[in-house]
Formats: C-alpha cells, structure tokens, sequence
C-alpha cells in the first residue's frame, strides 16, 4: 500500500526486507532474523548511496534495520498513535529527537530526549475543501444531514456489514457518504443496486477516494470509522465528530486513540463486536441531537494542528543544521 501512494506522489521508494521478532513463534523466528540482518546491510548500503544528512521515523519493525544502519546520523522519531508500538519505543533509544501527536503519549518516553508536541500531520490540499464545496462534489444537499463511513486503506468488513444491515433505516434519517474499500466492494454494489430509487439517491458509495477524501471529510455532520492514528488529524482538522470503531486486532494501539478522543468529549466508543446493537441507535441519537454534534465539533477542533507537517519539516531541518554544524564547524553560517 505504501509504495503504491509513494510512487503515486512521484516520490522515490526503495524497500527494504525487515519482519518482526517480538511475539512470532520459535518456527518463525530464525528466518525474521535472518530478514533483520538481511534488511540491516540493505540499509546500509541506501545510507551509504544516499548520504543523509538527518532520519525520519514514524515506527513499525521496517524502520529497525534503517536505524540500525543509520550510525551517528541524527533521528528524528514521529509518534503517530497515543501509544507508540514496540518499534517505537526501541528506536526512541536512538532518538535524536521525539515528535508527539498529542501530550498523552508523553509518558511513555524518557524525558532525557527532546520532546515537540506536533499534532498528526496532514495533506496540504485537505484545508482547501469547505462543507460547501465538499457537498457540491458529491452532489449532497447542504441542508440534509450526512454521514460519513470508512475503513482503514483496505475497508472495515465488521464496519460496511453492520451498516448494510441498518442501511435502509439510516438512509431515512440522513444522506450517507461510505468509501468501503476494495475487498468489499462488490458486496456494497449489490446493495446500492438493490436499493428503492428514493433511498439510492441518498447513498454514495465508493470503493476508494484519493484526493476527494477532503471532500468527503468537509462535507460531513457525523462520521464512523475506526481509530488509526490519521483520526488523530484528519477528524479534529475538519471538527467532525465521531462514532470510532476500533480495529480489535491491532495490538490496543485503535482502543488508546480512540479512548483519547472520547476523553476529549469529541467521539463516542462502540465496540466492533457491538455494531450490530449499538450503532444504529448510536447514529440515530446523535443525528437527532443538534447541540451534542455541534459540542463534540468543538472539542474535536481544539484538537486541531493544521501546521503539523511544518512543524516536523522545521525539526528536521533543525537537526540536519546542527549536524552539518558539526560535521563542518568552519563552515560560514547561512
């Protein structure tokens, strides 16, 4: 998934063979290993060619065998979820520097290494949408109520067959915008197909968006969705309040964001194995309640760090500098 969004943005992508070791069974673990050292001289030889002048990490076992490769460079380690994964946490040994998206991941990190509080970053062309212009791309009424339902990159199967099961009655109450990813696709065609003329007006269905995502996330009153770490950007950049899912088999990483979000008063919890009790009486209330979206907005906004990406940009800068510095104490300053 990620090389096909990197290649995408015309950017350069070199992978790297890595695989994790904590957790993985004896059977598992010699050839993980032997894929760690394998990725580690790979590694090597990208720093070796590419000659950085700073690192930037954002966490899972692929970055091991750079850091390790990386020798005195300077690191900068982004914490993207609340909680950062055991990747994370070894590579933050190696810090130069830690970002943060929100101070309660704070205390997972000795406070011997610098720490900025960033916010998550997000694409720059994301502020351009506005619920007007959002609304027209769709074709959504700006008067009816819209909801907006999505997975992670590859769907949420709990999450578009719990809402195709309460789809006809939802679709009485408010438009619904739902992106279902690619696996379930067919599945959601069928349905939409199937629909009376009157309520099929009233249901988008995509399997993927790219740079309409901005579109989608402006024009909406009311989403739900699961809690990977870009909720922690995407949702309070945009004020929307949310019904979070958390996905139940990634580690606890969803269940701390999402509790995090909630603690804020800016989304309510249900759980995956509830969706099909909880979520239809769950949207219905919320839809029907005005002044709760329009406080769960709020303190969903206040959350916000549009200037996130920059900041981050600065940091690196920052220690790229001081290396040269170092590297070059004669250099004229400029």
């Amino acid at each position: 998934m990620e090389a096909a969004l990197v290649t995408r943005q015309g950017l350069p992508y070199r992978a790297i063979p890595a695989a994790g070791i904590h957790g993985v069974g004896l059977r598992a673990l010699p050839g993980n290993l032997l894929r760690l050292l394998r990725g580690t001289l790979a590694a090597r030889r990208i720093v070796n060619e590419f000659s950085p002048d700073v690192l930037f990490f954002t966490g899972g076992y692929v970055a091991v065998p750079m850091a390790l490769a990386a020798g005195r460079r300077p690191r900068l380690l982004y914490v993207p979820d609340i909680e950062p994964g055991l990747a994370l946490k070894a590579l933050a040994r190696l810090a130069s520097h830690i970002a943060i998206t929100a101070p309660a991941s704070q205390r997972y990190f000795n406070r011997r290494t610098p720490l900025t509080v960033t916010g998550y970053p997000t694409r720059a062309d994301l502020a351009n949408w506005t619920r007007a212009t959002g609304r027209e791309t769709f074709n959504i009424p700006q008067e009816a109520k819209l909801v907006l339902v999505f997975g992670g990159s590859k769907g949420a199967r709990s999450i578009n067959r719990a809402l195709a099961a309460i789809l006809p009655q939802l679709l009485n109450d408010a438009h619904v915008l739902h992106i279902s990813g690619e696996l379930d696709w067919p599945e959601v065609q069928a349905q939409q197909q199937s629909l009376p003329a009157d309520l099929a007006a009233r249901y988008h269905a995509f399997p993927y968006l790219h740079e309409q995502m901005g579109a989608a996330l402006a024009a909406a009153d009311l989403a739900v969705c699961r809690a990977g770490a870009s909720t922690l950007g995407e949702l309070p950049l945009f004020g929307l309040p949310a019904i979070l899912v958390p996905y139940p088999y990634a580690w606890r990483y969803q269940s701390v964001n999402a509790a995090y979000l909630v603690e804020q008063g800016a989304a309510r919890l249900v759980r995956d194995e509830a969706l099909n009790t909880e979520l239809l009486p769950g949207l219905q209330t919320l839809l029907q309640d005005a002044a709760q979206r329009q406080r769960m907005s709020k303190a969903m906004q206040a959350l916000a760090h549009p200037q996130a990406a920059q900041t981050l940009a600065d940091l690196l800068l920052q220690l790229a500098q001081a290396s040269s510095q170092q590297s070059h104490p004669n250099a004229r300053k400029g």
